[in-house]
């Protein structure tokens, strides 16, 4: 079968296409996946130059990827504990770091706590580009923030893969939502459902917005600094990037939270319902084919595209 590997760290041409890839051997508590659609996540080129080699390390050669939406081809043993079947449509992660086999490729293997029916109402292009981005809005917004109606909200970053689904989470739960992106972005996010929309090149966004219940911050830097001026004491800020700032918590009253993204099977099965029953939207800018992941990941690190990138098989 064929896979996208590297062999060493590093930039581009790290990046192999071996067509004679053998096929993993499944287990017990693993589902072998005929992979229709594959997402591609910041966090990938990361793992591919070596920045997260302490927290990830790799056996080469490596196959990368992590979101995944495909076909259950074969499931483990017999004595599997699972109502997984071949021919099931389903979505998630098959990460190596997680027990899969790595997502970049024709076939993987995926941990079967970290799969689930595929939402209905999304191809496997869309769902490919929702694991991660999803789980991460939902474990922000609703565990960790619990956000409820009638509370204000800043979304940096929402015209992002993350933000975008942020957005329209926030929107569900009745919250006004105001966002930074660039100008070109503003009718984007607008018709995702954003309140109040900032160009963050031209206005200074803490100068503008004053007692938020919370902030979901996927920028990071200033960004993430400046923020406890906008949200009110007793709010709270949720980053991706940085690890809560002990002084400006004091300073502000403000409760911070670095979100580590724990994708599972409870979580995309509520995500893929929510999905279904409320018709979200799932952008993805542009597709690439598995050949072309070196130019996919190039294109996430160079380019932050608005929602998502997809490798199709």
């Amino acid at each position: 079968m064929k896979s996208v590997q590297i062999n060493k760290y590093g930039g581009s041409d790290v990046i192999e296409i071996n067509k004679n890839t053998e096929m993993p051997n499944i287990s017990s508590d693993r589902v072998l996946v005929s992979i229709k659609a594959a997402g591609v996540n910041p966090v990938d080129w990361k793992i591919r130059e070596g920045f997260m080699k302490e927290m990830i390390p790799l056996q080469f050669p490596s196959t990368l990827g992590m979101d995944l939406s495909g076909i259950i081809r074969q499931v483990g043993g017999q004595d599997s504990p699972t109502d997984f079947k071949e021919g099931d449509e389903v979505y998630g992660q098959a990460s190596i770091q997680n027990g899969g086999s790595g997502a970049f490729a024709e076939l993987a293997l995926a941990n079967m706590n970290i799969i689930a029916p595929k939402p209905k109402s999304l191809s496997h292009i869309e769902a490919a580009a929702l694991p991660l981005v999803g789980v991460s809005a939902w474990q922000g917004i609703v565990e960790n923030m619990n956000l409820s109606e009638g509370q204000k909200i800043l979304i940096h970053g929402g015209a992002g893969g993350i933000g975008s689904i942020a957005i329209q989470l926030a929107k569900f739960l009745r919250a006004y939502v105001a966002t930074t992106i660039s100008a070109d972005d503003k009718d984007f996010v607008k018709k995702l459902g954003a309140d109040e929309v900032i160009d963050y090149k031209k206005n200074s966004f803490e100068d503008l917005l004053h007692d938020y219940d919370a902030v979901f911050d996927t920028v990071g830097g200033e960004t993430y600094t400046k923020s406890f001026k906008v949200v009110k004491r007793n709010g709270i800020i949720v980053s991706m990037l940085e690890q809560p700032n002990t002084d400006l918590m004091g300073k502000f009253g403000v409760k911070a939270v670095f979100l580590f993204t724990q994708v599972n099977r409870e979580r995309l099965t509520q995500l893929g319902q929510w999905v279904d029953q409320n018709n979200i939207k799932v952008n993805v800018e542009n597709t690439f084919s598995l050949d072309e992941a070196s130019k996919a990941l190039n294109y996430v690190k160079d380019v932050h595209p608005r929602g998502k990138i997809v490798l199709t098989m």
